[in-house]
C-alpha cells in the first residue's frame, strides 16, 4: 500500500501507517532521514517547529527498531524530552506510528504514576519516552533496563543542556 509519492525507501509498515494517516508525501526533514548514506549514524537535526522532526526521528529509527520490536526482552528505543508535555507529545506521536506495527511505548516523565510506567515496562515496552529525571529514578529502582536499547533520540537537546 505504498503511496507513489512516499519514498520507496520508507519501511513498508510506517509507509502504512502513515498513508493512513494521510500522508501523502515526507516533509524535507522526514525524507533527510531516509537517506542512504546516513543508516546507522549519529545525527544532529535542526528544523524549525511543525516541520516534522518526531516523525522524522522515527523514521531515522525505524531501520534499528522495526526489525526487533515484537522481540521479548528490554525496550529497543529511548527517547529524550526535557519536559513532561514535550515527554507525551511525543509518546502519543510514536504510538500511532509504531503502535499498528505491534510497538508499545511507556513514557516515564515526573508528575505521572511511577506504579503504571513501571507496569508499562514490565510489560514489554519497547520504546520509552521520558524526561532525565524520572528516567533516572527509574535507573536507580531497576525498573529501566536499558541493553537491548538500539536508538537512542534526544529531543530538544539544547533545551536540556540549557536547563542543566
Amino acid at each position: 500500500m505504498t503511496l507513489p509519492s512516499l519514498p520507496a525507501a520508507l519501511p513498508q509498515a510506517l509507509a502504512e501507517t502513515l498513508a493512513a494517516r494521510g500522508y501523502a508525501s515526507l516533509t524535507p526533514v522526514q525524507e533527510e532521514m531516509l537517506r542512504p548514506d546516513l543508516a546507522g549514524r549519529d545525527m544532529i537535526v535542526s528544523a524549525r517547529t511543525g516541520s516534522g522532526k518526531t516523525v522524522a526521528f522515527g523514521v531515522a529509527l525505524a531501520e534499528r527498531v522495526l526489525p526487533v520490536l515484537r522481540v521479548p526482552g528490554p525496550p529497543k528505543a529511548l527517547i529524550i524530552a526535557p519536559t513532561r508535555e514535550l515527554a507525551m507529545q511525543v509518546r502519543r506521536e510514536f504510538e500511532w506510528l509504531y503502535g499498528p506495527a505491534g510497538g508499545l511505548i511507556a513514557s516515564c516523565v515526573g508528575g505521572m504514576d511511577m506504579r503504571r510506567e513501571i507496569f508499562t515496562l514490565e510489560k514489554g515496552a519497547q520504546i520509552v519516552v521520558g524526561t532525565p529525571g524520572r528516567l533516572v529514578d527509574h535507573l536507580k529502582r531497576g525498573s529501566l533496563n536499558l541493553s537491548g536499547i538500539v536508538g537512542v533520540v534526544l529531543d530538544e537537546a539544547d533545551e536540556m543542556l540549557d536547563l542543566g
